[in-house]
Order: C-alpha cells, then sequence, then structure tokens
C-alpha cells in the first residue's frame, strides 16, 4: 500500500541505518562540520579534517539503530547547549497533562531551532513522548539537513509549492498527517502559532494554521469544536531571558520600518538557526497551558484563546522589564506577578548589549523584549488572566 505521507513524514527506525549510512558519506555536511569543529585545518587541509570528522561521527553513531537511540545523541547536545548557553532551564504545566495521550502542542515562536527543541527536552524530562515537529521546506536547503531533520521526528511543510491548487493539495496532505500522527499512530506534534519568528516580539496566532488543521475534519460527522477538541491542541510559551538573534531581528524590523521590505540573504536563516543554538540565552522557560475544549466555533476563536493562554504563559524575565522601562519610563504601568525568578542578567549587561547595537536599531531591540509586558498589559484589560505560575 501506497504510504500518503512519504515525502513528508520523518523517518521510521527501519530506515535510519540507511540513511546514516548516506549522512557519513555526504561531503557538504563533513565539510560543513570540519568548518565548525575544526576551521583551521579545514582550511589548509581539508581532506584530512573532513576524514577526522567522519571517524568521529562513525564512534559517535556506533549503535544507532533507532529514531530513540538517535535522539538520545541529540540529547546530549542539547544538555551540553544548556550548560554552555543559558543560564537555566526551568518548566512548567506539564503536571496538569496526561502523559499517556498524544497532544498537539501549538507554542509561540522566536527561535527557529531551540523553541520546538527545548519542548522536546521539557517533555522528555518530564516522562511525556517526544514530538514530531513541522519544519518549513524553506529551511531544508541540502539534502542532509533533510535526512538529519527527519531523523530527529521532523516532518516538512510544504512552503515552497507554487499555484492555488498545490497549496490546498499541500495544506491538506499536512492536515491529514497532523491528524493521522495524533489519532492513529498515538505520536505528539509540535508547531508553531504562526508561520515564521515574532521578530517584534508580539506572539499571535495566525487563524490560518488553525484553518488548516480543520482541513482533515469530516465535516458530515463532526462538528468544528469537537474537531478542535479531538486534536488536543495545548498552547505553549517558550520564553527566553537573552535573545541571541535580537540584533539581527532589529536590523530587520529597522530596515522594515525604514525602507517597507527586507531581502533575506542566502543562508540567513542557517545563521540565524546556528546564533541560536550557540548564543547566549539567559534563563529560558516552558509553560504548557490547558488543552482546548469543543467549545470554539470557528478558527478565529480558537486563535485567541491560544493567544490568551501564551500570553498568559509567558514567564516575564527582568530583561523584559529593563526593555519595558528604557522604552516607555520607569513609571510606565506594569502588570501584576511579573517574574519568578531573579534572573541571570543584569541591568547593566542588558543596557551594554543594546547600546553595542547601532542607535537607530535599538528601539526595535528593546520591543522585541518589551512587547511581552504589553501583551500582558493588553491581556489584562480585556479579562482577568489565570497567572500560570512559571
Amino acid at each position: 500500500m501506497t504510504d500518503p505521507y512519504a515525502d513528508i513524514r520523518p523517518y521510521r527506525d527501519e530506515e535510519v541505518p540507511q540513511v546514516l549510512a548516506r549522512l557519513l558519506k555526504d561531503r557538504e555536511l563533513l565539510d560543513a562540520l570540519a568548518s565548525f569543529r575544526l576551521s583551521e585545518m579545514a582550511a589548509n587541509w581539508p581532506r584530512l579534517a573532513r576524514w577526522l570528522v567522519r571517524r568521529g561521527l562513525r564512534r559517535q553513531l556506533k549503535g544507532v539503530g533507532s529514531i530513540h537511540d538517535m535522539q538520545m545523541v541529540i540529547k546530549t547536545y542539547v544538555e551540553g547547549m544548556i550548560d554552555t548557553t543559558s543560564g537555566g532551564f526551568s518548566v512548567s504545566g506539564l503536571d496538569h497533562l496526561d502523559s499517556s495521550r498524544p497532544y498537539l502542542f501549538m507554542s509561540n515562536h522566536r527561535d527557529i531551532a531551540m523553541d520546538p527543541a527545548f519542548t522536546n527536552y521539557a517533555l522528555h524530562q518530564g516522562g511525556h513522548q517526544t514530538v514530531r515537529i513541522a519544519i518549513g521546506d524553506n529551511l531544508l536547503t541540502k539534502p542532509w539537513v533533510s535526512d538529519l531533520m527527519r531523523l530527529n521526528k521532523s516532518f516538512i511543510v510544504k512552503r515552497s509549492v507554487n499555484g492555488p491548487r498545490e497549496l490546498l493539495a499541500a495544506s491538506r496532505q499536512l492536515a491529514n498527517y497532523i491528524q493521522h500522527s495524533l489519532l492513529e499512530e498515538k505520536a505528539p506534534v509540535w508547531i508553531a502559532q504562526r508561520e515564521g519568528r515574532a521578530k517584534d516580539g508580539l506572539d499571535r496566532t495566525e487563524p490560518v494554521i488553525v484553518k488548516m488543521l480543520g482541513m482533515s475534519r469530516d465535516k458530515s460527522s463532526q462538528g468544528f469544536g469537537e474537531h478542535i477538541a479531538s486534536l488536543g491542541i495545548v498552547p505553549v510559551a517558550i520564553s527566553y531571558e537573552l535573545d541571541p538573534c535580537d540584533a539581527l531581528k532589529a536590523h530587520e524590523l529597522h530596515e522594515l520600518a525604514t525602507t517597507g521590505s527586507y531581502e533575506k540573504g542566502e543562508q540567513e536563516d542557517v545563521a540565524s538557526i546556528g546564533q541560536g543554538i550557540s548564543g547566549q540565552k539567559g534563563r529560558v522557560h516552558v509553560s504548557f497551558g490547558q488543552p482546548l475544549g469543543p467549545e470554539y466555533e470557528d478558527a478565529d476563536h480558537v486563535a485567541q484563546q491560544i493567544d490568551r493562554q501564551v500570553i498568559d504563559l509567558y514567564c516575564l524575565h527582568p530583561t523584559n522589564l529593563y526593555a519595558y522601562d528604557m522604552l516607555y519610563g520607569e513609571h510606565a504601568p506594569r502588570p501584576g506577578n511579573l517574574y519568578s525568578e531573579a534572573g541571570d542578567v543584569s541591568r547593566e549587561a542588558f543596557e551594554a548589549r543594546i547600546n553595542a547595537m547601532p542607535e537607530a536599531h535599538r528601539p526595535y531591540a528593546l520591543a522585541i523584549y518589551a512587547n511581552a509586558v504589553v501583551s500582558k498589559l493588553d491581556l489584562a484589560e480585556e479579562q482577568e488572566p489565570v497567572h500560570y505560575p512559571c
């Protein structure tokens, strides 16, 4: 029987040995790793550097015969990254979720690679299954990148298709695959609340994402709200004390504001992924919300509820307050229960970070942090917030 999701789904256990063998022969991957790990040797003796990288990879991947085995290798890198680039990692809300059932985790989107990585690590540490991760094909610029992502339970979102008919078919295939994962294969899924990062610090759900999810509904037998409840959508808020890409985002926002357009460089997303992984993050917190029920009439209402939970779940750090004060003044109104941690970054260090950027970029950099406070103020005006602990 033909697999309708063969071109987008993650790899399966039986495919792992063949994919790993292919990766160990991929010259582009080996050269990329050599440039990162052995830069001087790669520049002067590329064949030797490539041979050393291949030998090291082969040793590290020895005995890896399943997706779980591969994720345990990745786990060591994530833990090393947390130790070296963060001031601490904390989680809240998982105790309200049933570890025996799969959920569709829909999170805010601040970092290309680290948002799903931190969500996955939090779930693994909490005794939950790791997720299948939605990733746009615009990020899969090389075959080896696609192989690596699909070995880590990533599935492909076809953003580069041309024409309305092709886009409709790709969206329906994606919706059906997500439903198939959750209801048939009992595998949890991670998807961002929007296409592209919230570079201005405003976390808002795009209703088109919810509409896409609705394309898997059997309209003859299931209402819209019932379908939403069956997917087990859980809002997730990920907060970083420092955004490793704040200067890059501020530059882009300034260009958009002053010229009306911004042309992304060919490898800019790859550079952002690298900066997000290796850059300092301060303290990082992942908050899990409550599953959505059947009471929603349309995609707009679902998006609004996800927004409410994400904004309320978002764990503010002192850097958010520093930026808010710098933009609006220390006597500007503030919401209550701002944060539960002392923070890892002093005001002086944060101000120095901002002041190191071009002066014209600074307001945009500050807004990346301050808008989380603004969103909480707006939510408090609309309704009494729940104040999930963080």
